[in-house]
Parts: structure tokens; sequence; C-alpha cells
């Protein structure tokens, strides 16, 4: 049977030192979903209410760069709090160490016995990451605290939702920009499609099928599409259109 990796020990020494380093795919396949699912929304909602294609493309392009900017400074600001929350917490765990090291060392005994090391070898655990004070504040922070010590980039999670956010979103509106005969049965197509797809390559990074993780998104989209549309017939009734 093929492995997933290799273990040699330059290979182990590279992947853990890769493990470390903050992903990104969480940021794309959030901003993807939600891109696509606001615009098409929008685009639903517009041609529910009967109203001209114009207003779809300009509410359209306004959804895609102000949602879009909106969600990635809020990305933005989620990530620099967790990289706050985690250096803060580092620093808490620097002082412990520093001022009551007694008291630590029995923390980190009872993480070790925890994990099913008990009598000399425990002890002897405890004593070797004691020795080593950034060893020893990972492990507090890991297994005290549930942190990753993959430390989060804000740059680079809000570059990858916006992105995301206005690649996927721009789906729903090409029907309408390049003029098709019928661009809304085009663009039910053509979100349904980037739905599915978007799923599928999650699938990636699951336990899940493809097929099985692309219409679970796909399911999400309709539904979402489905409500805009219905509150854009309401509305336009409402009006007398």
């Amino acid at each position: 049977m093929r492995l997933e990796h290799g273990h040699a020990p330059a290979e182990v020494s590279e992947r853990l030192a890769e493990a470390r380093r903050p992903g990104h795919l969480g940021d794309a396949v959030y901003g993807a979903i939600d891109g696509a699912v606001t615009t098409f929304a929008i685009v639903a909602g517009v041609q529910g209410a009967g109203l001209p294609v114009s207003v779809v493309l300009i509410l359209g392009v306004a959804n895609l760069l102000a949602d879009g900017v909106s969600m990635a400074l809020g990305n933005f600001s989620a990530r620099r709090a967790e990289a706050e929350d985690l250096s803060r917490l580092r620093e808490v765990e620097a002082r412990h160490i520093r001022l009551a090291p007694e008291g630590e060392r029995e923390e980190l005994r009872q993480i070790l016995a925890a994990k099913g090391l008990q009598g000399h070898v425990l002890e002897e655990a405890v004593a070797a990451i004691a020795a080593r004070r950034e060893a020893w504040i990972d492990l507090m922070l890991t297994d005290e605290y549930g942190k990753s010590l993959s430390e989060p980039r804000a740059a680079g999670a809000a570059s990858v939702t916006f992105a995301a956010f206005v690649s996927a979103g721009s789906v729903p509106l090409m029907p309408f920009v390049i003029g098709v005969g019928d661009p809304f049965s085009a663009a039910i197509v053509a979100t349904g499609l980037a739905f599915f797809l978007i799923g599928a390559l999650r699938s990636r990074w699951s336990l899940r099928p493809w097929w099985r993780s692309g219409a679970e998104t796909a399911l999400i989209g309709a539904i979402a599409a489905s409500v805009a549309y219905g509150v854009g017939v309401a509305l336009a009734g409402l009006g007398g259109g």
C-alpha cells in the first residue's frame, strides 16, 4: 500500500517544519463559497424582483468589491487577534516558568502523565523538556491552551479570502457581462457547477468522496439562492411588479 508521505529522517524533519507554517485552505474555501453564494443571491433576488440587467451588474459588482474587502478585512482582524493571543499566552507561560517553575513543572508532569508516561520515564521526560525553555512553552501552548503552533498570517489570510471571494463571486455575473441569451439560466448552471467544483476540490483534504462533498456544497448554494429568489419575488409583488 502506498503511503501518503515518506519516513526518512530528512523527510520527517521537513514535514514537521512545514506543519508549523500557516495554511490557507479554510480561507480559500470560505471566501469562494461566500463569494458565489452572496453574488448569486443578489442575482437571484434582482431577477425575482423583475429588475433590469443593469441593476444586476451594478449590485453584483458592488457586492464583489465591498463584501470581498469586508470579508478580507474581517479575516485579517480575526487572524491578527489569534496571533496576538498566541503571543500573549507565550509571554504568560514564560513569566510563569520564571516565577513559579515548580508549579509549571507539575503542569508539565500531569500533561505527560495523561499521554501515558509514568515512573522514572515520566520524570526523565519532565526534566528533558523543562531543560529546553521554548519546547516547554510550546508544549504548554498546545496541551494547556489547545493552541496551534502554526502562527496565523493575517495578511496572507486576507489576500486568499479576497481572491477566492472575487474569483467565485464573478461566476454568477459573467453571463450578464457577456450578454448570453438567457443570462439567469446560464448563471444558475455556471454557479451550480462552481459550487460543485469548490466542494469537489475541498474533498482532497477530506475523507468524503469528491461527489458527495461537491453535492453538499451545491446544496448550500441552492438553498441560499432559493431564499434570495423568493424574497425578490415577494418584494416585487409588494411593489406591484
